[in-house]
């Protein structure tokens, strides 16, 4: 018998999606409005579900595959993205960022093997280095809390043989044009991306032999020889389904009471007078993650498509299992944004803010992705933990080739995690969290 799955919920999203709003107008991609039949269904159109179909047409280039995107490329949170595609462990329920060795060893490869496809993506789709520069990244410790968080993953990183270089105060300020903070780490393998471009140019690219529907949201799936995915105005019967949506996974009904549902905001300021792009120094482009996990991430960016100079402040995070916030969710956010940024750039005090925003965020308890097959030729690539990019990227790839039975050892790694554990009920786990993260943040002190 054939079994149904109506889709409890589609993605709300509060505020603009700023990387995308700063750009130029983007091209229109259809809605799906006929019945269409496909070998390869993709729901989602970020970073994991444009890396499965881009996967798919590089193992069967014969075969169709179809992409349904509910909303509009890069208006979901990959266009809300702070645009890190960090290679080194990044788990933001850590103290310093780091796990375990053996774990973080097996995540490091994860990573750089998702970063290199990414790679060869940028390539394929010509992007200049504003939008996918392999720059690396600074850490920043404003506090003496956040020197021996510093000390802590630098240890580490030295334990894995990785790379690093501290940075004194006089040169973080030659970097940032701030005396705001004490010492950074830099690591050389991370690249910032200019995220709603990527996905604009990697679609694009990607378009010429795969098809892609925008304001295509699947409303249900019933599973069959061939499962048919009906959209408001169509519908497409498809052999395999790949489910690219990160928390959205529990809309179809998958991973019930295991994912957690985390936003975190931004604020965005308005291009920079040449006056004040003087008066700030340093260097052009640059970003910067908190030595505190729960602290403020901060990016500077020159001008690309006309988009001019700004800054974009990152910090605040609630847990939301309904998936959506309100505008009140935005004003507190920004009350704390406002804060940090004069705290760091009083040289750029009357400054505005042009957009603020909040991004939806995937994280299980034990940091573990949703992946894998839910039901006959059905796949989840969900749960990215924070880090949507590279474990985005990472997820939807891997889906393609276990569609596939494309055995590797990389692929061998990634399933040999547990499953999403299992989640406290509430309101013990919302109350729970977000006291957590409350006492976190005053924890994090200036580091916010």
């Amino acid at each position: 018998m054939s079994k149904t799955i109506k889709v409890r919920r589609l993605p709300r999203d509060t505020g603009p999606a700023a990387w995308n709003a700063i750009l130029s107008s983007a091209p229109v991609y259809p809605q799906l409005d006929e019945d269409i039949d496909a070998e390869w269904a993709v729901v989602g159109g970020g970073f994991a579900g444009l890396a499965a179909a881009r996967r798919l047409n590089q193992l069967v280039p014969g075969q169709r595959v179809v992409v349904l995107e509910a909303g509009r490329l890069a208006e979901g949170p990959a266009g809300r993205n702070s645009g890190f595609m960090i290679d080194l462990p990044h788990e933001l329920n850590s103290e310093t960022y780091a796990g375990a060795k053996d774990a973080d060893l097996r995540q490091i490869r994860l990573n750089r093997h998702a970063i290199e496809f990414a790679r060869h993506t940028a390539a394929d789709a010509a992007m200049p280095k504003q939008v996918f520069d392999p720059c690396g990244k600074v850490t920043g410790a404003a506090t003496q809390k956040g020197e021996q968080h510093i000390d802590t993953y630098s240890r580490h990183l030295a334990s894995l043989g990785e790379a690093f270089r501290i940075m004194d105060a006089t040169e973080m300020k030659a970097w940032t044009g701030t005396d705001f903070y004490r010492r950074g780490l830099f690591t050389p393998h991370s690249v910032m991306i200019q995220p709603a471009a990527y996905i604009r140019m990697s679609a694009a690219e990607l378009s010429r032999r795969v098809c892609i529907y925008e304001h295509s949201p699947v409303v249900s799936m019933t599973l069959g020889d061939r499962h048919v995915l009906q959209t408001p105005k169509g519908r497409v019967r498809a052999r395999h389904v790949i489910l690219a949506v990160n928390g959205h996974i529990q809309s179809f009904g998958y991973f019930a009471q295991r994912l957690l549902h985390v936003f975190t905001y931004a604020s965005m300021t308005r291009p920079l007078s040449e006056a004040e792009v003087k008066c700030l120094g340093g260097v052009p482009d640059w970003s910067l993650l908190p030595a505190d996990p729960m602290g403020t991430t901060l990016r500077r960016v020159s001008s690309y498509d006309g988009s001019g100079h700004r800054i974009t402040v990152r910090n605040h995070f609630t847990l939301n299992q309904s998936m959506e916030i309100g505008e009140r969710h935005i004003r507190r956010a920004a009350r704390l944004h406002d804060r940090a940024f004069s705290a760091r750039f009083p040289m750029l005090d009357g400054v505005s803010m042009d957009h603020r925003w909040g991004g939806r965020l995937c994280l299980s308890l034990n940091s573990v992705a949703a992946f894998g097959e839910q039901e006959e030729r059905v796949f989840s690539a969900a749960c990215q933990n924070g880090l949507g990019t590279v474990k985005g990227t990472l997820s939807g790839l891997l889906a393609a080739e276990l569609a596939l039975n494309q055995r590797s050892t990389l692929l061998d790694d990634f399933q040999a995690s547990a499953q999403p554990s299992r989640l406290p009920p509430e309101p013990f786990l919302s109350l729970g969290a977000n006291m957590t993260m409350r006492w976190k943040e005053w924890q994090a002190g200036i580091e916010l």
